[in-house]
Formats: structure tokens, sequence, C-alpha cells
């Protein structure tokens, strides 16, 4: 059984803060999926060791380790043509300001009532664009992993670290 890209979503969503009470209904209907997907991403992320299915929590040295280090591998980014959509990884608000950014550097999940314009990422599930819009600690998780995924190597540094931190709810 393979690791699939709404599996990370759904490990992201328990790993965070404020997360520690779930039910696959509630994680289901927060992230635009059924509660029988929510319910095999969390029996694979079981079986690859990212959860604890005896805690109820995933695995937190391991989820971070496969999000700094292995998801870019596993889930390579998917980059399109220019679009509208909602600015993910360096262009996002969690990064603004962190980098010198030239107009190509500019990515954004596809979305048609988006103001900004950018090349095209595939988020890791179809409804990432709009799920963000009400979770905003899941947005900042999400851009900071697009910028693991497609970042240069001080980027994918900086976003590891911020990642990482607000997975442990270091910086709310």
């Amino acid at each position: 059984m393979n690791l699939l890209p709404q599996d990370v979503l759904v490990m992201i969503k328990l790993a965070l803060p404020g997360s520690e009470s779930w039910t696959y209904e509630g994680v289901a209907h927060d992230l635009g999926m059924s509660s029988s997907m929510a319910h095999s991403a969390v029996k694979r992320s079981t079986q690859a060791r990212l959860f604890d299915s005896v805690r109820k929590r995933p695995r937190r040295g391991a989820l971070e380790e496969f999000l700094v280090h292995g998801v870019k591998y596993a889930f390579p980014p998917d980059i399109g043509s220019v679009t509208r959509g909602v600015p993910t990884a360096q262009g996002a608000p969690v990064l603004q300001g962190q980098f010198v950014q030239s107009g190509d550097d500019l990515y954004v999940w596809p979305h048609a009532e988006g103001e900004v314009r950018g090349m095209s990422l595939s988020p890791l599930f179809k409804s990432v664009s709009k799920i963000v819009q009400a979770d905003n600690g899941l947005y900042r998780a999400l851009a900071l992993l697009d910028a693991i995924r497609i970042g240069r190597a001080r980027e994918q540094k900086l976003a590891g670290e911020m990642l990482t931190a607000m997975l442990r709810g270091d910086n709310g």
C-alpha cells in the first residue's frame, strides 16, 4: 500500500495544534473529502509509520522528517501555465518578504476566484485551494510544504524550520 497525496494532507491536519480530538467525519468535512477517504489516509499513514494508531496521533518526528525530506521526492511538483489562484510557496503570506522574488517565482494553486496570477502549481489534493480559505493554519502549513517541494536550498531550509515549529506549536 503506497501513500497518496491526500494522506499527507490528512496527517498535516491532524498534526496541527488544536487537532487533538478529531473524528473521521470532521477531518473529511474540513478537507473536502469523504469519511472513507480520511479513514483510508489514516490506515495508509499507519502502515507507513507516520501515524500512531494507539495514541490516535501522527508520529511527530517521522512526519516532520517525511515532510521536510521526503515529500518533494514522493510527490514532485506539477507546474503549469500562468493562471489565477491562491498564492503558495514563496508567494504565500507566511513567506512574504523572506526572499527576493521575481514574477517567475510566484506560484498559485488554481482557483477560479483567485486574485493573484502566477504559475500553476498542482496542490496535493484537489480541494486545497478552497479549504485553505477557511483554515489559515492549514494554509500556512501547505504553503510551507510547497516551498519545500519547489524552493531552492535556502527557501527549503527556512520553510522546513518554520513548518516544523508550526507543527510543534512553537509559532501558533
